[in-house]
């Protein structure tokens, strides 16, 4: 310890008689206000304050608490891959577990179409970085305490990549605190076709009212059972802008839309209705067409199937932090522990699943529920006393159109992204480096 203080001392002291023969050697020459003022100039680093009083620093949401600033007037170029990157493991938010753990983490400039060879000799862009202080009771000497810091920029332009590659395989992201968001995107469904369904299977009888005596009395009739089979059908999924964030996640529970037809009806029908007061068996073979079949998805996605984040421009952040605490120009109140916010949308491309969806049971029960609302506003036509029900054999729904009715259930998991394949960030054929 003492060779280290005899040194730093000789260094000091060197050091000022440079200064002084330096300062000796050279003539001051006094300057006035104008001049002064005239003067320009530009710091490497700057440091900022914003007040509890302040309006960015989101009072109402922190209490009293000011935030200081150390940021680098400069760009930096970074290009760089992670083996694996792990923050908060154990700590505050429990055992057994990380705040953030990701696999793979490759930072560089580019886009996801860039190949292996032009990723690799490119870097990302940071435009005047920063390190920030939460401080609480910033103005009492005594009570004033560090609640938190993040590091961030004014910019962030490049590609950020988890995993190895896009596939049916969940590879990258093992857990994250932090926000996420997506584009809008859509796709397009195929069902497969669903046979033998029977009323002893869903429980749910089909209703609906027949034409008779002409086509110009309807009777109402209620099956006494079925045998259906639905053909495959086609449609288009749509989903909105998508928010994901919470702490120690692994899965993204996303919303979608679809509306699925040219669902073919066949199979046979065994009802009774009401003609005249008097119950008359109709039976026979049922044929037609669902259309337009709203279906509420729920897409349950793993996190490792995301892979690639466009950061074009947008102001990201890594943070750690004692309280909850939503930072200056944050999209995101960042939790307990290390967060990670990633403000530019992904854009993951069609939603379209890699093979055909199956009908699930209960969002079966839900379509018949929504053609016996259709046949009942729009009679079979069973022609004079039922003749064609009754006598032929037929059973005609004909196309039962169920725009506007209440839309089924469905359920996808861990759909293949289009727009999260990649390069990797490595000369050659190596996959990561």
């Amino acid at each position: 310890m003492r060779q280290f203080t005899s040194l730093r001392v000789a260094l000091l002291t060197l050091g000022s008689l440079c200064f002084s023969s330096a300062y000796a050697a050279s003539t001051l020459v006094p300057m006035s206000d104008a001049e002064l003022s005239a003067t320009r100039g530009q710091a490497l680093m700057g440091m900022s304050y914003i007040a509890p009083t302040d309006s960015a620093s989101n009072s109402s949401s922190n209490g009293n608490m000011g935030f200081y600033r150390l940021a680098l007037d400069a760009q930096l170029e970074l290009n760089a891959n992670i083996r694996r990157l792990q923050l908060g493991c154990g700590g505050v938010n429990g055992a057994g577990a990380c705040d953030i753990d990701i696999d793979y983490l490759s930072l560089s400039g580019g886009t996801v179409d860039s190949t292996s060879t032009e990723r690799a000799s490119s870097s990302a862009v940071i435009t005047n970085p920063f390190l920030e202080f939460a401080v609480k009771n910033p103005d009492s000497a005594s009570t004033r305490e560090i609640q938190g810091f993040r590091l961030s920029a004014k910019s962030l332009s490049g590609l950020l990549t988890f995993g190895l590659e896009n596939g049916d395989a969940s590879t990258g992201i093992n857990s994250l605190s932090g926000y996420m968001v997506t584009k809008p995107t859509g796709g397009t469904v195929t069902t497969n076709p669903y046979y033998g369904i029977t009323q002893d299977e869903t429980g749910t009888p089909i209703t609906g009212r027949a034409q008779v005596l002409g086509n110009v009395y309807t009777v109402p009739f209620t099956s006494n059972s079925y045998n259906l089979n639905l053909g495959a059908g086609t449609g288009t999924l749509s989903m909105g802008q998508q928010i994901i964030t919470g702490k120690r996640i692994n899965t993204a529970n996303l919303n979608a839309t679809a509306r699925v037809g040219g669902i073919s009806v066949t199979g046979t029908l065994d009802a009774t209705a009401s003609v005249l007061g008097l119950p008359v068996a109709i039976s026979g073979n049922v044929t037609g067409t669902v259309n337009n079949l709203d279906v509420n998805v729920a897409i349950k996605q793993s996190l490792g199937y995301f892979h690639a984040a466009q950061l074009n421009g947008s102001a990201g952040y890594l943070s750690v932090q004692g309280v909850n605490i939503l930072w200056p120009e944050a999209a995101s109140t960042a939790q307990t522990g290390w967060w990670l916010e990633l403000t530019n949308p992904i854009d993951i491309g069609q939603i379209t699943p890699t093979g055909n969806v199956d009908i699930a049971l209960a969002t079966i029960n839900d379509a018949l529920g929504q053609v016996s609302s259709y046949l009942n506003n729009n009679p079979v036509p069973c022609g004079a006393l039922a003749y064609n029900c009754l006598l032929l054999g037929n059973l005609p729904i004909g196309t039962v159109d169920l725009t506007g009715k209440t839309p089924a259930s469905m359920g996808l998991t861990n759909v293949v992204l289009q727009k999260q394949s990649f390069s990797a960030n490595c000369y050659g054929s190596l996959k990561f480096c």
